[in-house]
């Protein structure tokens, strides 16, 4: 009897040992749908010649020759890479730069850190659809707060056409971007900031080290993990950009495409628009999601094996 009860305790055991292993079967299904299939199938939709939406023959890497030296689209690609790099620097420099310098006035526990955070990051809550149209409104050159609150303080001269001119239409753009990200930065800092041991500070203390000395000699060393992780957040959300571009200046990137990026560009040829040539849109778009995918993969995993070889060794 006693044999019976423990081999049918160890089968129950065993059974839920392996049931365990059932439980993430959903969830691939769900990320094989929708993230691996998609993958694919973009890497095989660009081998092939499009008619429409009836797939051709197998053309091999021609939408890839075609996208890098054919006109409208290598110019096109080019702008919109380039528009993507000054949509990171900018990101690192003015928003991972705010949110680190906001992240220490907090991690110094002021007055009020509590509501600051939330402040901060409320933000953040919001879709970005929805901030896209609150942010065209307030920079209307018509009726906008922005042009309004320079009128009321003397400073016509200041008054732009912000989303307008081509001059400051992406950087506006970027701006607003990094305001909505701004929170998220700063929780990251804060709490690579409340993960520096308080003996390490107070011992520099001791030795005379103070303001920008402390944060030099040891607060920005042990922030590394924490700046390298914002870092890769920002590059790839930089390279992906495509929701705000969308919500503020549409499909086309205007003013005269001044606004655009990879993503954009690619929505563009793979769902049609006046720079796509119909029969070969949805394999260069194709072409062009595989060609982003791999270099934010590679730059992404060069990024990460720098962090990873620098913990080593600290």
């Amino acid at each position: 009897m006693k044999e019976s009860t423990a081999s049918s305790s160890r089968k129950r055991k065993s059974w839920a040992k392996w049931t365990i292993h059932l439980f993430p079967i959903p969830a691939l299904i769900v990320y094989g749908m929708f993230v691996l299939y998609p993958i694919v199938a973009a890497l095989s939709y660009s081998f092939f010649e499009w008619k429409g939406m009836a797939r051709g023959g197998f053309i091999g890497f021609q939408n890839f020759v075609t996208l890098f030296t054919t006109e409208p689209y290598s110019s096109m690609f080019w702008n919109a890479f380039k528009h993507n790099v000054l949509y990171f620097v900018l990101q690192m420099v003015v928003m991972n730069g705010l949110a680190f310098f906001l992240a220490f006035i907090i991690y110094q526990k002021v007055k009020g850190a509590a509501f600051f955070k939330a402040a901060f990051f409320l933000p953040r809550l919001l879709s970005v659809i929805v901030v896209g149209f609150l942010w065209k409104l307030i920079l209307n050159p018509n009726f906008g707060t922005l042009n309004v609150i320079l009128e009321k303080l003397g400073l016509e001269t200041l008054q732009k056409a912000w989303l307008g001119d081509p001059g400051t239409a992406l950087i506006a753009i970027i701006l607003v971007n990094c305001w909505f990200g701004l929170g998220f930065g700063v929780l990251i800092f804060l709490a690579g900031f409340q993960g520096i041991p308080s003996e390490l500070v107070e011992a520099a203390k001791l030795d005379g080290a103070k303001g920008f000395t402390l944060l030099r000699t040891i607060y920005l060393p042990l922030m590394v993990p924490s700046i390298m992780i914002m870092g890769i957040l920002t590059f790839i959300q930089s390279f992906e950009a495509f929701e705000l571009v969308y919500a503020m200046q549409g499909s086309m990137g205007e003013p005269y495409y001044s606004t655009d990026t990879l993503a954009v560009f690619f929505y563009r040829l793979a769902f049609g628009s006046s720079t796509a040539s119909g029969a070969t849109a949805i394999g260069l778009g194709s072409a062009l999601a595989t060609v982003l995918f791999l270099f934010i993969l590679v730059c992404t995993t060069v990024f990460l094996r720098l962090a990873n070889k620098r913990d080593v060794q600290m």
